[in-house]
């Protein structure tokens, strides 16, 4: 359907129903019982609640709003570009370029000033520099632990992810949320006694 509108609106709607499809894209992870895989939306939602949750963990340089409004946008390429599993090297050989031409295409379907601005969010959020990128990509890197962990392993067993990795994986939490990393590391260990992350 065309919607008849002036053209800044007739630009938004068509940027908001573009984005709509990101409900239609499948993580690796499974919601929280492990019912069914859960979508780069949902996953968006749940991690932009996480930053108004975890807000008072946040160092003090941290603008939590803006790391809110980053986790809101940071997964939108995956309208075009997919979900990339953050364990598979080969998908993840080919993601930044898949990533790069979607945020010119999706973001290009705004108004210039708001493209500019939402696309600077995104950019700023994979730079993962300013302390509100670093706050925001722990959390996004929370969301899967605390999926996974919840799931008996989830996609860490189903694919034998070893504790190195997980480590590794995990490690911007150490920097982006201090106050969470020994909470992060107990979970991992907890993790591995239960047999759910490979040694």
């Amino acid at each position: 359907m065309q919607f008849h509108a002036p053209p800044r609106i007739a630009q938004q709607l068509a940027f908001l129903i573009e984005v709509d499809r990101l409900k239609q894209v499948l993580r690796q992870t499974t919601i929280i019982g492990g019912a069914r895989h859960e979508n780069s939306a949902e996953h968006s939602w749940h991690v932009a609640l996480m930053a108004l949750i975890l807000a008072e963990h946040a160092e003090p340089a941290v603008d939590v709003q803006r790391a809110t409004l980053m986790l809101l946008v940071h997964d939108i390429v995956e309208v075009d570009a997919g979900d990339t599993f953050a364990f598979d090297l080969l998908a993840n050989a080919t993601k930044v370029e898949r990533e790069l031409a979607a945020a010119e295409r999706i973001f290009g379907l705004l108004p210039s000033d708001q493209a500019g601005e939402v696309r600077g969010l995104w950019d700023e959020f994979e730079a993962g520099e300013t302390p509100a990128a670093r706050f925001a990509n722990a959390l996004d890197r929370l969301g899967g632990l605390l999926s996974n962990a919840s799931n008996d392993g989830g996609t860490w067993r189903q694919h034998g992810i070893t504790r190195a990795a997980v480590l590794r994986r995990m490690n911007p939490i150490r920097e982006g949320i201090p106050a969470l990393w020994p909470t992060v590391e107990r979970a991992i260990e907890d993790a591995c006694a239960a047999g759910f992350i490979p040694e």
